[in-house]
Order: structure tokens, then C-alpha cells, then sequence
């Protein structure tokens, strides 16, 4: 989604698009006690008529690119459930992560913008900076995590539990591992798939470790590589590292990436590709499974209501399948093992429940261990208790940026070469 700037914060847990994810080059991925305090709301402020109220949104991509495209329609859904006009909405596209970014969020206040969106996790710094020279603006930042250490009344960090779309889409992935193994295509121990990341941020090592843990809830056996392209948005690279996964046998790609770069990869080899964002049945009609997918309208409906109706704007925001914000695209028939649609049913409806926990600690080990026994008996790992509790790692629970960064077993994260 891309997304580079260099932000270290000594206590942060981190991201962020993001969908794929908006981002930087060194992401902090490390929990600490004071990302574990719950975040508080914005007091609350006198309402805007409808008719009145001016939306900017400042996007690190285009329609050309999927990460921002899911945005984009996030928009188009918020102005269609709130009745606004489209001239109502200033958009900004392809601003990058610099000083360029804070330009625009003054120019979009001068334009007399009441609410004011980034999506990209190199954004936060330069919203954050827009936020304290105007404090009767609102700022909303996508997959950042600074809104409440800011301390900033007017500046709130949102993302989606996209990890739950993850793993759904990892049981499509095993499903057809299953197929391929039941139709002699592979052996169970060649059940290998790749994964074409983008860095190895938490919101990556998050994603990629959901997909894997989905994928092995129905096929035991699998195991999964990681490579990086180092990029957010890089069709060359991707399809080259799919090619490289495929190489090393890998039988099934899947991606946080924000092209189609890997799937066209999958399609030339014939081999079942698992994507991000968007529906790649368009560049990979014999080998897309489906796409792990985030829907953006249900904040930007929030946000820009609780503006119209003078109410406060949660400083961490972030919710999964229950509330429609993540979600997979239509299955490919063609290509996906039979039965995958009842199954998919019956795991998004315990995710909606909430019997079904993506991390649920008894389904993964780190370094042969329990997490849980490695935040009792070394200190490397103490920084996670504020995550896991209850059986699980509270992912986008505690602040809404992805913090799942421990590399679990079964997973090999390969060099980018």
C-alpha cells in the first residue's frame, strides 16, 4: 500500500494497507504497557447540518492501485449512506509521505474540510503535525498507532481486523491443498505454500501468519515461506519473488502486496494464487482462489456521522467481519476445492460470534513454546502480556494497528534475494 518513512518509537506496537496495507520502512512491531492502555474517545462536539459538512481524504495511491481503491470505495459507500453530495468530498491522490502530505491537509482545511482521512502509515506524522495547528478539524490516520500517545483531542488512528479475512481466506488456501493432496497432485509433505510480503511489519507478519494458521486449521501438514519485496506496490517484484516461491516448490502463493503481480505469476505457472484487495480473477481466471478483502465504508460512515451528529470519534477504531469492515471476494468455482463455500459459511459465522479466535494461543507454538510460557520465563517476550490473555493474542484489541509480530512455527521467512 507504497507507504515509506522512517518512524521509531521506543514504545510502540505496530502496524498498518493496509490494505495493503499505509506504512514505512521501519515499522516498530514490539507491545508495550503503554500502547495497552485503552485508547479514549474524543470529547464530543456541536453537530454540522448535513449539507454543510466537507469530507478530505488524502490517499497514497490512485484507482490504479488496490490498497487505495478499497479506500476509494469506502468513500463512495460513505457518501451513498449518508446522503452526501459529491462535491461534498475533496479527494487527494498519489501524496506521499512527506511534507507534501501536511501541504495538503492545510489545503484541505483552507478548503473548509470539517474531517480529514490519510491512508497511508507514513501520513501519521504530518496529520498529526496538521491536527495540533488545527484543532477544530478532525484527522483520522489509517494502520498508525500515535493518535492516543499524542495526546491530540482531534487526532484518532483506525484500521480493520483484516487478519480474520486472512484467515478465511488461508482456509480457502487449505481446502484446496487438501484437494490437490487428495487428488494426488501433491503429497501431504509438499504441501507448502509461498507468501509474497511486502516488509516484514507487524501488519505483514500479522496477515501472513492468519493466512497460515486458516490454511492449517484444514490441512495439518502444511507449511509456509515468506519473502519480501521491500516495497508496497511493485508489480515487477512481486511477480518475481512468486516466481522465486514457486521455484522452491511452494504449490499455492498468496500476498500482502498491493498488485497483481504474483497472481499473473501463479497464472503462467498454473498454479492456485490466494489475493489481496481486489478480485484477481481478472489477470488469474484458472488459478484465484479468492481475495483476502477490507471494507473501509463502514469507518468513514462512522466517522463522518459522528461529525454530522457532534458525537465523539474513537481514538483507536477497528473491527472485523461482525461489522462487515473485512470480508473475502466470491470464490472462484472453477478453481476452488468442493465444499469451500459451506466452509467458509461456517467459519465466518464463528468469527461473527466470536467463538472462533484467529490467534488463539493453543493452535501455534514460537520456538516449540506457548507463548504464554515464553512471557512467564523469558524476558524477550514479557513485552507481549498485555496482548494474551484468555487464550489468545488480542490483536487490534488493544490498539487498532496489527501488533502480531512473533514468527510462529511453520513458517520460514526467506531473504529478499
Amino acid at each position: 500500500m507504497k507507504k515509506v518513512v522512517t518512524l521509531l518509537l521506543v514504545f510502540a506496537m505496530i502496524v498498518g494497507m493496509m490494505t495493503g496495507c499505509g506504512k514505512t520502512d521501519n515499522k516498530n512491531t514490539a507491545g508495550s504497557d503503554a500502547a495497552a492502555d485503552t485508547a479514549t474517545p474524543a470529547k464530543s462536539t456541536a453537530g454540522i447540518d448535513k449539507s454543510k459538512i466537507k469530507v478530505g481524504i488524502i490517499y497514497i495511491g490512485d484507482e490504479n492501485e488496490g490498497y487505495t481503491a478499497a479506500h476509494m470505495d469506502g468513500i463512495k459507500e460513505m457518501i451513498k449512506n449518508l446522503g452526501l453530495s459529491k462535491d461534498q468530498v475533496i479527494e487527494k491522490t498519489n501524496i506521499g509521505e512527506d511534507e507534501a502530505c501536511y501541504d495538503a491537509a492545510v489545503d484541505l482545511t483552507d478548503q473548509g474540510c470539517n474531517i480529514i482521512f490519510g491512508n497511508s502509515f507514513g501520513h501519521e506524522t504530518y496529520l498529526m503535525q496538521a491536527a495540533q495547528d488545527y484543532p477544530k478539524v478532525q484527522f483520522c490516520h489509517a494502520t498508525g498507532y500515535q493518535a492516543k500517545s499524542s495526546g491530540l483531542a482531534n487526532m484518532h488512528n483506525y484500521f480493520t481486523g483484516v487478519y480474520e479475512s486472512r484467515y478465511v481466506s488461508g482456509v480457502v488456501a487449505g481446502l484446496k491443498l487438501n484437494d490437490m493432496i487428495k487428488n494426488g497432485t501433491i503429497t501431504a509433505d509438499q504441501a507448502k505454500m509461498g507468501y509474497v510480503g511486502a516488509y516484514n511489519y507487524a501488519e505483514v507478519v500479522s496477515g501472513y501468519t492468519a493466512f497460515y494458521l486458516g490454511a492449517k486449521s484444514v490441512c495439518p501438514s502444511v507449511t509456509m515461506e515468506v519473502q519480501y519485496t521491500n516495497k508496497w506496490a511493485d508489480m515487477a517484484a512481486e511477480n518475481e519473488v512468486a516466481k522465486q516461491l514457486i521455484a522452491g516448490k511452494c504449490v499455492l502463493i498468496s500476498q500482502h502486496a498491493d498488485t497483481t503481480g504474483a497472481p499473473t505469476a501463479c497464472e503462467e505457472a498454473n498454479v492456485p494464487c490466494v489475493g489481496y484487495n481486489v478480485d484477481m480473477t481478472s489477470v488469474a481466471p484458472n488459478t484465484a482462489l479468492t481475495s483476502a478483502t477490507i471494507n473501509w465504508g463502514p469507518y468513514y460512515t462512522y466517522a463522518v456521522k459522528s461529525i454530522i451528529d457532534g458525537t465523539a470519534i474513537d481514538t483507536d477504531w477497528s473491527q472485523g467481519f461482525s461489522d462487515g469492515a473485512v470480508g473475502i471476494s466470491p470464490l472462484n468455482d472453477k478453481v476452488v476445492a468442493p465444499g469451500t463455500a459451506d466452509e467458509v459459511a461456517k467459519v465466518e459465522a464463528t468469527l461473527k460470534d466470536g467463538s472462533l479466535k484467529v490467534f488463539d494461543t493453543s493452535k501455534f507454538t514460537v520456538q516449540g513454546s506457548k507463548i504464554e510460557d515464553l512471557i512467564k520465563d523469558n524476558a524477550d517476550f514479557s513485552k507481549y502480556s498485555a496482548y494474551v490473555s484468555d487464550g489468545y493474542f488480542h490483536e487490534s484489541e488493544v490498539i487498532s494497528a496489527p501488533a502480531f509480530d512473533l514468527r510462529i512455527d511453520g513458517i520460514t521467512e526467506l531473504t529478499k534475494n
